[in-house]
């Protein structure tokens, strides 16, 4: 009896370790044995590959290091500029992203031929208690100049881990100043807003920097009541360089102007067509609105604004916006990363798509006001400035 409980151990183990070795290298099987045991073709083919380049090329490469390559590769042959596979790390970074989240000095900036211009100080950072404003220049960080280098290349520079010094260069009329700042981690707020006075009349001006977080429509709400309160009698929603996000984000924020109606309809191959209606109780259904747009205007900032001019809900001011008319879904992989593909079309409440020929951009939304900021004239902003004018006139 002991003899042959030993006997039964010895061969479990052994066909144990059969099954570990045959798991890891399917290609040493029989194809009568292997077909059924390792998927369909495809599947087969794919393994073999894994399997053949792992074991033969002349340098050692980690057999989930090909899978990775072989994934992004996969995805990049769509050759659409909206899908990706992102792997574990890459996915935690994306998340970080998501949540508005970086570590600097707290400044949002454009390319200017010296350097960086900032465009917007988030309250309560290293910049702000610095007193950078809107309109300097950053031509030096860390002692090297910015000027003749790409946006990203100044960017990671002034960028750095959190509690870092770092020495920028500010140039302001004409003049420049060095400044010790010390890095820290930035969260960025999606919805900024401050009450504007123009010809004698209240008018806040609210700017939603993406809908990548899940509670942009309530920071919106807050801002819409506060402005209230401050005596705002019209609202200017600036969507410029607003790249989109969450569409049930979009669905919300559109739902605080409009009291009923279609927002967007979704279609795709495998995606049922979806209609997301106007939702809940509007906080402003009835207050003059102006919509501010431009070429940086894309995907669900599109949505929001495209049923909003539907609608006849709101005026658009600015420029052509991006065009963007497919909408993407994550999917979550085994291994932590994930896919990001594009899953369809969407259309606006008028039934308009606003991208082009498959996933490149098209004519995106014609402004009902034609209006542009002209970059030499950095401490105005003449975009605003016809939205203002044009909110003015639809209050009574």
């Amino acid at each position: 009896m002991i003899r042959r409980a030993l006997v039964t151990a010895v061969l479990v183990l052994g066909l144990l370790a059969i099954g570990i070795y045959v798991g890891g290298h399917p290609s040493g099987l029989p194809d009568v044995i292997r077909n059924p045991l390792v998927g369909d073709q495809d599947t087969r083919a794919f393994n073999r590959a894994l399997d053949t380049v792992a074991e033969t090329y002349y340098v050692k490469v980690p057999r989930e290091e090909l899978a990775d390559k072989a994934i992004h590769g996969m995805v990049e042959r769509l050759h659409d500029p909206y899908s990706r596979y992102l792997n574990a790390q890459e996915y935690q970074q994306f998340q970080h992203q998501q949540a508005q989240q970086f570590t600097g000095v707290g400044v949002a900036v454009g390319s200017d031929p010296k350097g960086l211009r900032i465009l917007e100080v988030y309250d309560g950072s290293p910049a702000k208690s610095a007193g950078l404003q809107h309109g300097d220049v950053i031509v030096a960080a860390g002692g090297k100049s910015l000027k003749g280098r790409t946006q990203a290349e100044s960017v990671a520079l002034v960028k750095g881990p959190d509690g870092t010094p770092v020495t920028l260069r500010v140039a302001r009329d004409g003049d420049a100043r060095t400044v010790e700042l010390v890095r820290r981690e930035i969260t960025v707020p999606s919805v900024a807003s401050t009450v504007r006075t123009y010809k004698n009349t209240k008018y806040a001006v609210i700017r939603l920097a993406s809908f990548t977080q899940d509670d942009v429509s309530e920071q919106l709400r807050r801002a819409i009541e506060r402005t209230g309160h401050r005596g705002a009698r019209g609202i200017v929603l600036d969507l410029r360089s607003n790249p989109g996000g969450l569409v049930t984000q979009a669905q919300y924020v559109a739902s605080e102007f409009i009291k009923k109606g279609d927002i967007v309809t979704t279609k795709g191959r495998t995606v049922p067509a979806h209609t997301l209606e106007a939702t809940g109780s509007p906080s402003a259904p009835n207050i003059p609105l102006v919509v501010l747009v431009d070429r940086n205007t894309a995907s669900a900032a599109e949505i929001v604004a495209g049923a909003l001019q539907d609608h006849h809900r709101a005026t658009l001011v600015g420029t052509r916006t991006y065009g963007k008319g497919v909408f993407q879904q994550l999917i979550m992989m085994p291994d932590g990363g994930a896919l990001d593909l594009t899953a369809g079309q969407y259309f606006t409440p008028d039934g308009r798509n606003l991208g082009g020929a498959g996933t490149k951009p098209g004519s995106g939304l014609k402004p009902d006001v034609k209006a542009a900021d002209d970059p030499k004239t950095p401490k105005r902003d003449e975009a605003l400035d016809a939205a203002l004018r044009t909110l003015s006139a639809k209050v009574k």
